[in-house]
């Protein structure tokens, strides 16, 4: 997931450092619409890959058939769904985030071509999402990194070579995710899979898509909540902001999301250890993998975090170049990366509750992240308070959110245990 997270990085280094702050800004606004498309390929790689974990654990030969057709049917659905409405619809989603004049249109230009290449975004993530799900993480890494590889190297032809600007960036993504794309749908056909993976299937089973759009929701919402909040920050920006404000704050929101990386990977990891052992009734061991796996992605989070946090003007330096950075805005970096090693709790817990068969605390923890939270304080705080308030605003929701969380997954521990205390019950009698 690292690699992953640092193909969203490269773009930025790229854009910022040899297009410009109005580029930069654009991409910015586009990035979030973009990520639509990973939405989808989470909702069926993360809802695909937990009914095969407990379906593993169970040994659900049915369930493990019928999967890879679902998830093809589903994958070229959604591709049609977004290309016809993201391609019809493009300059009004930037101008609706925000953008106007150049900006508008560098965020127009680079989101179309991503929403080009979407079936590669979408089947590449949900597959191997599916091969992590199988407990492959070496396998599932390697690809991803092969792909990274290619969306550096073309985004250097691209951008720096050929002088394709905020175009170039997105057509090297596409380059990257075609090849991860590609990897996924190789390893599946080559029958390397622990289940039966017919590749070439498609198929529309009612139950099977309907478990799987259940179990992959709170992931996709994330994303889409992410979107939510993307919509209003990048508004407040615009309005109480300059272009120099939005194209800083998309360095600082791509960083933060470059930073939670090894947060996902242990999170996409942890749903494997959870699921097979709730498929198995071992509730105990999945308690214990919530707690490790939350405990280990805040203790790797953090050196890095360190690191942005005592040299930012270095850090930010890298794709920050036609504005001085000011004092003040290293401030609102601060305010804006403190709490983030504590987000493991938050993101943990959105894989745990799918992985128990529980899609529905999950997506009330995404969905009002967003619109309990995130609508409501930046439509007023940054009013008062102008750009701070974007920072401080994000500070103080996620402190909330990450106790709320805490609690919550205490009480689905302990509902776990009375049904392991009841088991053994009926076990003794």
């Amino acid at each position: 997931m690292v690699f992953y997270g640092l193909n969203s990085l490269m773009d930025a280094f790229f854009v910022g450092r040899y297009v410009g702050d109005a580029a930069m800004a654009g991409v910015s606004m586009a990035y979030p619409l973009s990520q639509i498309s990973t939405a989808f390929g989470s909702l069926i790689g993360v809802g695909a890959g937990s009914a095969l974990s407990i379906a593993l654990g169970a040994n659900d030969r049915d369930t493990q058939r019928k999967a890879m057709g679902n998830v093809n049917m589903m994958t070229v659905v959604s591709t049609i769904l977004f290309m016809i409405f993201g391609l019809l619809m493009s300059e009004q989603m930037i101008s609706v985030m925000g953008g106007t004049g150049d900006v508008l249109v560098q965020g127009n230009a680079y989101f179309r071509v991503t929403v080009l290449g979407s079936i590669f975004w979408i089947y590449g993530l949900a597959a191997n999402m599916i091969i992590r799900a199988e407990g492959k993480m070496k396998t599932a890494a390697w690809m991803m990194g092969l792909g990274l590889g290619v969306n550096i190297l073309a985004n250097y032809i691209f951008i720096v070579q050929l002088d394709m600007g905020v175009e170039g960036a997105a057509w090297g993504t596409n380059l990257g995710m075609f090849v991860y794309s590609l990897l996924g749908w190789i390893y599946f056909a080559r029958g390397k899979a622990t289940f039966d993976a017919k590749v070439l299937s498609f198929r529309y089973d009612k139950a099977m898509t309907v478990n799987i759009s259940r179990l992959g929701l709170s992931s996709a919402l994330m994303l889409i909540m992410n979107l939510v909040q993307s919509l209003v920050v990048f508004n407040a920006l615009a309005r109480y902001g300059t272009t120099a404000d939005v194209a800083f704050y998309g360095v600082v929101y791509r960083l933060y999301q470059f930073l939670i990386t090894p947060i996902f990977g242990l999170m996409r990891a942890v749903a494997p250890a959870i699921g097979i052992n709730y498929g198995a009734n071992k509730y105990e061991r999945a308690i214990q993998a919530y707690k490790v796996f939350s405990v280990a992605a805040l203790v790797l989070t953090i050196p890095l975090w360190l690191i942005s946090l005592i040299a930012p003007y270095s850090v930010l330096g890298l794709m920050v170049t036609e504005t001085i950075i000011t004092g003040s805005q290293i401030t609102y970096f601060r305010v804006f990366m403190a709490i983030l090693p504590l987000m493991s709790f938050i993101y943990m817990a959105m894989t745990f509750f799918p992985a128990i068969d529980k899609g529905k605390p999950a997506t009330i923890i995404g969905m009002a992240r967003q619109f309990v939270f995130y609508v409501p304080v930046m439509l007023i705080i940054p009013r008062f308070m102008g750009v701070p308030g974007v920072y401080y605003g994000s500070f103080a929701i996620d402190a909330v959110i990450v106790v709320w969380t805490i609690l919550m997954v205490n009480k689905e521990f302990r509902t776990l245990r009375k049904k392991a205390q009841a088991i053994k019950e009926i076990r003794v009698a």
